[in-house]
């Protein structure tokens, strides 16, 4: 029995010895093969706070139908609520479709603006681009938009292309169509027009 005893102990002893350098030997391999070449970047830890602190959502869509029956579908890039007015939310890269009863729409792109879900009125805030279906251009430095009743108005000055020449003016508003009438578009304040004839 003595001689099995020594030789049990023997093996053990070994055990101890071996068994840790294996160990370590596979934790070694680990590591070398966690740090290749196709490893992921990791994210910059301040981006990550930036996001737990500002609570954004990615590509949110706000859709709604007006009084005439128009479809206004509204995109951005990011969104997050607003610290002092719950009911907001500010958005980036924000975008506006409206699709009219009579087959025409309206198309809104700008820099940011904000959503008033209570009031369900969309701002469009900085460098604001319109295209219409009817081939009209414009740029403005602001727009609201109001999703119950389709109204669009700018804030300020136009730049506008027009299928008939080029127009400036002080403020355009939207009026959404219906089965029986068209959209209207209305110029105000100091309009001036540039009337290039189209020729054949």
């Amino acid at each position: 029995m003595s001689g099995a005893d020594n030789l049990h102990s023997l093996l053990v002893g070994w055990a101890k010895i071996i068994l840790p350098l294996c160990a370590l030997a596979l934790l070694s391999t680990l590591f070398l093969f966690a740090r290749g070449t196709n490893e992921p970047p990791e994210i910059a830890l301040a981006e990550v706070e930036e996001i737990a602190r500002e609570q954004r959502i990615s590509a949110p869509e706000f859709s709604g139908v007006t009084e005439d029956g128009a479809i206004m579908v509204i995109s951005a890039k990011t969104a997050r609520p607003d610290a002092i007015h719950p009911d907001t939310v500010m958005m980036d890269s924000i975008q506006m479709r409206m699709d009219n009863p009579d087959g025409s729409q309206l198309d809104v792109t700008a820099i940011s603006g904000e959503f008033d879900g209570r009031a369900r009125i969309a701002r469009f805030s900085g460098l604001a681009r319109l295209e219409t279906s009817t081939g009209y251009q414009m740029e403005t430095n602001g727009l609201i938009a109001e999703l119950d009743t389709g109204l669009v108005t700018s804030d300020g000055l136009l730049e506008i292309r027009a299928p008939f020449g080029q127009l400036t003016a002080g403020n355009v508003t939207f009026q959404v169509a219906s089965d029986q009438t068209a959209q209207h578009i209305l110029f105000t304040n100091g309009v001036r027009l540039l009337y290039m004839p189209q020729t054949q």
